[in-house]
Formats: C-alpha cells, structure tokens, sequence
C-alpha cells in the first residue's frame, strides 16, 4: 500500500510534467483515497475503464488521456457521467499526456522505437514547440518485416501508405493522432513515419514525398507507454497494478 500522494509526486518528477507545456492538466484530477493498494493504468478516462477497475479492486486509475483539458467545463452529460462515477466509488484519477508522449524510458514513442531495435535515437516532432516523438536507424529492413514487428507488439493491425524507398533505414515515430506532423518526417528525409491515426491528406503527403507511413491506431499506438509507466511503478512502490484494456479499433 502506499499513499496516492507520494504516486503522483514521483509520476510528477519522473515524467516531468511541470516542463511540458500540455493542454492537458497533468497529474492528479480526481482526488480519492489517500491510502491506495492497487492502481489500474488505462489509454483513455471513460466509464467502462472505470467499472473493470472498480471490478479489480483499484482505488487510483492512471491513463494518458485523462478528463481535464486545461479549461473548466459543465459537470454534466458524457462528462458529468464520468467524474460522478470516480466520486460515488471513491476512486482518484490521474492523467499524463504530453509527458507520456515524450518521455525517452517509458513514452510511447520511445518505447515503439525501441521494438524495432532502433539505434541512434533522437527527439523528433515539433509540437507546439516540444519534440514529442523520437527518429532512429534500424538496420536496412522491408517495410513488411517492420509492419509486422510492430503489429505484433501493438496487437493490432496496420494501415500502410508505401510510397518510399523498399528499404527502411531511418524511422520516425509520433504516436497517436499525429498524422499532421508527416511532413515533418519528410522534411527530415525519413524512409519512414509510425503514428497511430491518418487523415486524408496523409495519401498524396507520402506519394508527393517518397515516403512510407503506418498507422497503428489512435489507442493501439499508445498502449505501450502506459504499459511501461505500469511497469515503472510496480518497481518503485509496494502496491498492485494492473493494465486494462479497453479494446479500440480507432
């Protein structure tokens, strides 16, 4: 058991959330119990990751995409619904977006790259002046074996724009909604950009640009970083943690 302070105190410093300028209000949103056994981690705040961890025994629900987005609004509707659920059953919620995002150990984009035992491993993806995402070298590869791989450590399935070299080379890897900072990766000459969700202009941005995009999911994308974050805090503190997944196909 440990208390819920001490959790987002380290969460706090070890992702660095007060130097990541977030839409996001990082850290602690919901307060609940003090004393805290077992804390569930999840992609996304919504009722139904709620109920399962509620079901398994969780007094604290850590997520990347939490409810709070830097601007006070209504508790009513689909949101009210949400924040009266945690009240009623006494549980805290924490959220951790950018800095989750960003983080070279246990950020989603780190952690993809280093699936395809990236080397030379750089920061990468303006961001409202913050690089998010990371580029690496991998050794001379088919973009097929590099779909596969991350499929595979994904669990999902990719969509795929080849319009770059046969060999990939050099990766650049922004999670998530991040199909608008292609053309970052084609001003960097990049064999290829891993994100999770497109939009229609992504098709003519590779063709125009001699380069190869996979797109692994919105929510798919960003299982792994909360995963390690899981992992992180099994290590640091004596209290139980559970990853639940709320299956998404977006």
């Amino acid at each position: 058991m440990v208390k819920c302070d001490e959790l987002i105190k380290f969460w706090d410093h070890y992702l660095q959330s007060s130097t990541v300028p977030d839409s996001s209000r990082n850290g602690l949103q919901v307060q609940g119990p003090q004393e805290v056994k077992r804390v569930a981690f999840g992609v996304s705040a919504s009722v139904a990751l709620f109920e399962k961890a509620r079901a398994a025994g969780a007094d604290l629900v850590c997520v990347h995409h939490g409810l709070l987005w830097g601007q006070e609004q209504t508790i009513t509707g689909l949101f009210g619904q949400r924040v009266k659920y945690l009240l009623t059953h006494d549980m805290g919620l924490a959220a951790y977006h950018l800095p989750l995002d960003k983080h070279p150990e246990v950020g989603h984009n780190a952690c993809l790259l280093r699936a395809l035992q990236a080397q030379n491993m750089r920061t990468f993806g303006q961001y409202h002046g913050v690089e998010i995402g990371f580029a690496g070298e991998v050794n001379p590869t088919s973009l097929n074996v590099v779909q596969t791989t991350l499929e595979q450590f994904c669990q999902t399935k990719a969509q795929v724009l080849a319009y770059g070299p046969k060999e990939i080379r050099t990766v650049g890897i922004i999670s998530g909604g991040a199909y608008s900072m292609l053309p970052q990766a084609i001003d960097q000459n990049l064999d290829l950009y891993v994100t999770g969700s497109l939009d229609e202009p992504a098709q003519e941005w590779c063709r125009e640009g001699n380069i190869n995009c996979l797109a692994l999911g919105h929510y798919h994308s960003e299982k792994c970083g909360v995963q390690a974050l899981r992992q992180r805090t099994a290590e640091q503190f004596d209290v139980e943690t559970e990853f639940i997944d709320i299956d998404n196909p977006l």
